[in-house]
């Protein structure tokens, strides 16, 4: 049976939030796993699976060196970096990684870079790895709410970002991407939200679908524009 490492992030804390989606979805994934396989036709039957977390400071400096030390430690064929949208109405697959750190809010070092480039020798932005179309259709099959964004922001969700997909970019085959989870909620709120029971469930189907497009790409797959 074919072998496979996935590595999940997830920033280690935002303040005023009491329950942190983007620690609580990758630990629990790495705790229950993927589930089992749809039949014996579906591709998650043929791979073992190991899914590796690990927590990200919300630092403009530290959180890529501290995602990069996992990724060189386990050697990946896929990471899924993850993190909070306080604003969101459900989970949100992220298209886009743009070279720009521009933010009025410090991180967790009190940095605020305004207007600056994360790599002065890289593109303008870069597209998702991720098979955002599949993960819909997962997402759709398991009535939960969710929708592409186009901007991860200029913090340091979207510097992570960009620097994990500078770095897929030099490798032969790894997939990356990052997905934003909404504040945890109850059911059928009205407010932003959803409960962990869904995002855990969302967290799984990313996997999930990214596994089976890993071991079988098909542009069919793939939603970015």
């Amino acid at each position: 049976m074919r072998e496979l490492n996935v590595v999940i992030s997830g920033f280690d804390h935002y303040d005023g939030v009491d329950v942190n989606p983007a620690i609580e979805v990758p630990k629990a994934i790495a705790e229950q796993g993927l589930g089992p396989a749809s039949g014996p036709d579906d591709l998650l039957d043929q791979v073992e699976v190991t899914i590796h977390v690990v927590s990200i400071p919300v630092s403009f400096a530290k959180a890529w060196p501290t995602l990069k030390e996992t990724i060189e430690a386990t050697r990946p064929d896929i990471v899924i970096a993850t993190g909070l949208k306080h604003s969101a109405r459900g989970v949100m697959l992220e298209r886009c990684a743009t070279n720009l750190m521009d933010t009025a809010k410090p991180d967790a070092d009190n940095v605020t870079p305004r207007r600056e480039p994360i790599d002065p020798d890289g593109p303008a932005a870069y597209w998702t790895r991720l098979p955002l179309r599949s993960i819909l259709n997962d997402f759709a099959d398991d009535s939960i709410p969710a929708t592409l964004s186009s901007d991860a922001g200029t913090f340091v969700c979207n510097s992570l970002f960009y620097n994990l997909l500078n770095w897929t970019a030099t490798q032969e085959r790894v997939l990356g991407g990052f997905v934003s989870f909404p504040l945890v909620g109850p059911a059928h709120s009205s407010q932003n939200g959803l409960p962990l029971e869904q995002q855990i469930a969302a967290g799984r189907d990313v996997v999930r679908e990214a596994v089976r497009y890993y071991l079988k790409p098909s542009s069919s797959d793939i939603l970015i524009a």
